[in-house]
C-alpha cells in the first residue's frame, strides 16, 4: 500500500479549515440563541452538537474541494 504523507503546510491548512468550521457552528448557535431568545447556557450545554455540526461542515468542505479539484482536472485535460 502507498503511504499518504501530509506536509506541515497542508496540516496547518486543514487545521485552519476545521477551526473555521468550529467558529461557523458556534456563530450559528449564537444566532439561534438570539433569534429564539433562549438561555446563554445553551452555548456550553450544546457543545457536543456544535462539534458534530463542525464535523459535518468539515465533511462538506472536503466534498466541495474534491468537486473543485475534479472540475479543474477535467478542464485542464481538455
Amino acid at each position: 500500500m502507498k503511504d499518504i504523507l501530509l506536509s506541515v503546510k497542508r496540516q496547518k491548512t486543514e487545521i485552519k479549515i476545521f477551526c473555521s468550521c468550529i467558529v461557523l457552528a458556534y456563530l450559528l448557535n449564537i444566532t439561534s440563541i438570539l433569534i429564539y431568545n433562549t438561555e446563554w447556557s445553551e452555548l456550553w450545554t450544546q457543545s457536543l452538537w456544535m462539534l458534530l455540526l463542525s464535523c459535518a461542515f468539515y465533511g462538506l468542505s472536503i466534498v466541495l474541494r474534491l468537486l473543485l479539484f475534479g472540475f479543474r482536472y477535467l478542464i485542464a485535460k481538455k
